[in-house]
C-alpha cells in the first residue's frame, strides 16, 4: 500500500460619455479576444501528457513508418531512422526524435526531429544537414581498439568512420568517470571526448518537515514512492561502487530526525526532491516521469567518504549523492535533487554531449529546471531564489556555488557568449544560458526576490523586462524536447527557443522579443 507521511529534517457629459463607454467596451472586446487567442496558441502548443502505454505504441508507430519517414525527408540508402521519443502537442503536432544509422553504424550527431503537424505538413529539426557519406574507404580502416564500437562521427561537421571507446574510472574528486572517446578510424586521431557521469553540488538538510511517498509491506515501511514511478532511495553506506546499495525502511513510517548523523535524514531530502522534480515535471510541463515513460529513476545517498558531490549516471537511470564536508553537509536539498533528476530529462530528449558548449548548455538545464523546481516546491524552509548551491558553504565563505543574475561572480562562470566560451568547464560556460534565462523571467537591474538581492547586467547595456519564470521554462522545455539536438550550441539554442516561443506565443509577441531581447543581451545574436 502507498503511504504519505511526515518526515523531520530541520527546518507559502452623456451623449459623450456613451461614446467613450462604447469605445472601451469595444477596447476591453480586442483585448479579450487577443488574450483568448494568445490562450489558445499556448495551450495547442503545449505537449500533452502521455501514457506510458501511448507512448510506447506512438514509437513503435514511428518506427514502422521509418523507412517511409527516410525517404520524404531526404536520407541517403543506407541511412537508417531509430525512433526514440515521440511528444504530441495538444493541437495535433507531433515531434519525433530518431537517431540516425548508416550502414548499421550509430551516427553520433546525425540525430534530427521530425515535426509533423496536423494537415500533415512537415519540417525537420537536424543536428547535420546533408547525406551522410564518409570519405574513407572502409578498406582502409584501422583495427577497433578493444572493447571500442565503430560508428560514425558527424558532430563535427564532415561525417568519418571513427571508433568509440568507453574508459572507466574516477574522477579527481571521486566522482566515477565513463569517459567517451571518439578516434578516427583511418587516422587513429582523437575527434572527440566527452565525459558520459553528469555531475553538480548543492546543499544540505533544509526542507523542513515534509511528506513522503511511501510504501507498507507488512510492518515495515519502505522509502519507495508508488504515486510517481516506483521511485526508491538506497543507503550506499560509503561503497562508491556501482552497487544499488539498501533500500531505506523504518517500522514507523516517520523518517530522520534533521541531522546528518541520523542516515534517514539525508534520504528524507534525496527522496522528497525526487518527488517534487517529479511532481514539476508532470504538472508544469505534462511530462510522466524523467524518460516520458512513467517510470522513475532511483536516488542513493551516503555514496563515499565525506564526498562533496552529487551526479547523475545514464548507465543507472539514478541520482548519486555524497554526504558532503567532514559527512556533515549531504548535497540532497532540493535544487540538487531537481538539478540531478534535469539531467536525465536531457538524456531523454536533446541528449547534448557533455562537453564544450553544448555541455554548458547541458549543465545549465540542470540549474534551470533546480531553480525552477525549488520555486514551485514553495517551501518556506528553502524558499526559491536563483543561487545554485547558496547552502553548501563549499567555499568556507557562505557565498553560493553559482549565481544566475550574474555568473561571473562566482569567479568563473562567463556572464556573456564570446568564441572561447566552449573552452570552459561546462559547468562555467553554462553560465550564459543561466545568465538568459534569469533577465528572461525577471529582466536586468536590481530588484529583491524572495529576500535575496540582485543585479544582472547585460553585455550591450540594453533593458530587458522579462515575462516571468513560468513562461520562460516553459520556452526552455519546448526548446529543449522538440527542437535542440545533441551537438546544440549556444546560436542553435537560439534558434530553438525562439521556434518555442514562436509556437507557444507567436512571433509577434511580447514573448518572442523578450527572449530575443535576452540572448542579445547575453551577446547570442
Amino acid at each position: 500500500m502507498s503511504s504519505s507521511r511526515t518526515a523531520h529534517s530541520r527546518t507559502r457629459v452623456l451623449r459623450a460619455a456613451a461614446v467613450v463607454a462604447s469605445a472601451a467596451m469595444v477596447a476591453i472586446s480586442v483585448q479579450s479576444g487577443s488574450a483568448n487567442a494568445s490562450a489558445e496558441r499556448e495551450a495547442g502548443a503545449t505537449a500533452l501528457a502521455l501514457t506510458a502505454d501511448a507512448r510506447a505504441q506512438a514509437i513503435t508507430t514511428a518506427q514502422n513508418a521509418a523507412a517511409d519517414t527516410a525517404r520524404a525527408i531526404g536520407l541517403a540508402d543506407e541511412e537508417r531512422l531509430v525512433a526514440r521519443d515521440v511528444i504530441k502537442d495538444a493541437d495535433g503536432t507531433v515531434h519525433t526524435r530518431y537517431e540516425r544509422t548508416y550502414a548499421g553504424m550509430p551516427v553520433l550527431g546525425g540525430d534530427l526531429v521530425v515535426h509533423q503537424k496536423k494537415d500533415g505538413s512537415r519540417k525537420t529539426t537536424k543536428g547535420l544537414e546533408g547525406r551522410i557519406a564518409p570519405a574513407a574507404a572502409r578498406t582502409s580502416l584501422k583495427a577497433a581498439p578493444a572493447g571500442a564500437r565503430q560508428v560514425v562521427w558527424a558532430a563535427s561537421g564532415n561525417p568519418v568512420f571513427a571508433y568509440e571507446t568507453v574508459v572507466t574510472g574516477n574522477q579527481h574528486d571521486g566522482t566515477p568517470s565513463e569517459r567517451h572517446v571518439i578516434t578516427d578510424a583511418a587516422t587513429g586521431a582523437e575527434l572527440y571526448s566527452y565525459e558520459a557521469i553528469d555531475s553538480g553540488t548543492g546543499t544540505s538538510e533544509y526542507s523542513g518537515t515534509v511528506t513522503l511517498g511511501t510504501t507498507q509491506s507488512g510492518s515495515a515501511y519502505s522509502l519507495t514512492d508508488g504515486g510517481r514511478g516506483g521511485h526508491k532511495t538506497y543507503d550506499l553506506n560509503g561503497a562508491t561502487s556501482t552497487a544499488m546499495g539498501s533500500l531505506f525502511t523504518d517500522a514507523d513510517d516517520s523518517w530522520g530526525d534533521g541531522s546528518p548523523s541520523n542516515r534517514q535524514t539525508a534520504a528524507v531530502d534525496a527522496h522528497y526532491g525526487a518527488g517534487v522534480t517529479w511532481d514539476f515535471y508532470k504538472s508544469e510541463l505534462g511530462r510522466n516521469g524523467i524518460a516520458g515513460d512513467g517510470k522513475a529513476a532511483y536516488s542513493r545517498v551516503h555514496y563515499g567518504n565525506a564526498y562533496v558531490n552529487a551526479f547523475w549516471s545514464d548507465s543507472c537511470f539514478c541520482m548519486t549523492y555524497g554526504d558532503g564536508a567532514n559527512n556533515q553537509k549531504p548535497l540532497t536539498s532540493l535544487d540538487v535533487a531537481g538539478h540531478e533528476m534535469s539531467h536525465g530529462l536531457t538524456a531523454a530528449t536533446a541528449k547534448l554531449n557533455y562537453s564544450r558548449e553544448s555541455g554548458g548548455l547541458n549543465e545549465a538545464t540542470s540549474d534551470i529546471f533546480g531553480t525552477s523546481v525549488e520555486f514551485f516546491a514553495n517551501n518556506s524552509a528553502d524558499v526559491g531564489d536563483y543561487l545554485i548551491g547558496e547552502k553548501i558553504d563549499i567555499r568556507g565563505n557562505g557565498t553560493p556555488l553559482r549565481y544566475m543574475d550574474q555568473p561571473s561572480k562566482d569567479g568563473a562562470s562567463a556572464d556573456y557568449w564570446s568564441k572561447n566560451v566552449g573552452r570552459l568547464d561546462v559547468h562555467n560556460s553554462s553560465g550564459v544560458a543561466n545568465h538568459f534565462f534569469y533577465l528572461l523571467s525577471e529582466g536586468s537591474g536590481a530588484k529583491t526576490l524572495n529576500g535575496v538581492s540582485y543585479n544582472s547586467p547585460t553585455y550591450d547595456g540594453s533593458t530587458v523586462s522579462g515575462i516571468g519564470r513560468t513562461k520562460a521554462y516553459k520556452i526552455w522545455y519546448k526548446a529543449l524536447s522538440t527542437y535542440m539536438t545533441s551537438t546544440t550550441n549556444y546560436a542553435g539554442a537560439r534558434t530553438a527557443t525562439l521556434q518555442a516561443t514562436a509556437d507557444l506565443y507567436g512571433s509577434t509577441s511580447t514573448e518572442y522579443q523578450q527572449v530575443a531581447a535576452a540572448w542579445k543581451a547575453v551577446n547570442v545574436n
